[in-house]
């Protein structure tokens, strides 16, 4: 039997990884972080448990791979649904709803991944997380900024602070209010991307998200 070429074992670990990440995401919006192990993940991926370790320093930086992978996806499956479109504005507009929807349809996954990111190491620079980069720098190009480098932060942050106020513990802003400010601010009408409603929340509407 002849051993396996270098892109075929490529491929292996690939599979491998993408495996465990999605246990991962799977596991804790089942369960939660702290009543998720490494043991748990790497059983629902099939996988021995060394892989885990092989693959990821620790649980907190598994966890943020795993969530950047499905931003990552998301966005990607927002971006190409169809009608597809190559318009800047349309597309932002998309990228804007994927990241609030995640946020109201992954609440403990996504609450979980903002709180660790606020840890002492912060931004997990991974793959996933370079991806992600990566497809949110190209639709702030798309959209028109005459300076990514700056823009695309910005964008990062405002959306981090929109999925931090959704999912604020008793205190949570309604994500349609969040999504006509941050479409304000980009000059993007109501109706492009996924709009919630057939019309923005009237000005000054602050209750709680439903």
């Amino acid at each position: 039997m002849s051993p396996r070429s270098a892109s075929v074992n490529e491929e292996l670990r690939r599979r491998s990884r993408e495996r465990l990440l999605q246990a991962t995401v799977e596991l804790v919006a089942e369960r939660g972080y702290e009543a998720t192990t490494l043991g748990d993940i790497a059983d629902r991926a099939g996988t021995a448990r060394g892989l885990v370790s092989y693959y990821f320093p620790g649980k907190r930086q598994l966890l943020q791979s795993a969530v950047h992978r499905l931003m990552h996806l998301t966005l990607e499956a927002a971006l190409e649904r169809e009608p597809r479109s190559e318009d800047g504005r349309e597309r932002l507009a998309r990228a804007v709803d994927a990241v609030l929807g995640l946020a109201r349809d992954q609440p403990l996954l996504m609450r979980t991944h903002m709180a660790g990111i606020l840890q002492a190491e912060g931004f997990v620079q991974c793959p996933e997380q370079q991806r992600l980069a990566a497809l949110l720098r190209d639709t702030v190009e798309r959209y028109g900024s005459a300076d990514v480098d700056t823009d695309y932060p910005l964008l990062r942050a405002l959306l981090m602070g929109a999925v931090v106020a959704v999912l604020l513990p008793g205190a949570p802003m309604p994500a349609a209010r969040l999504r006509a400010e941050l479409f304000q601010r980009y000059g993007l009408d109501w109706e492009l991307g996924f709009p919630p409603a057939a019309a923005p929340p009237p000005e000054g509407t602050a209750a709680a998200a439903g």
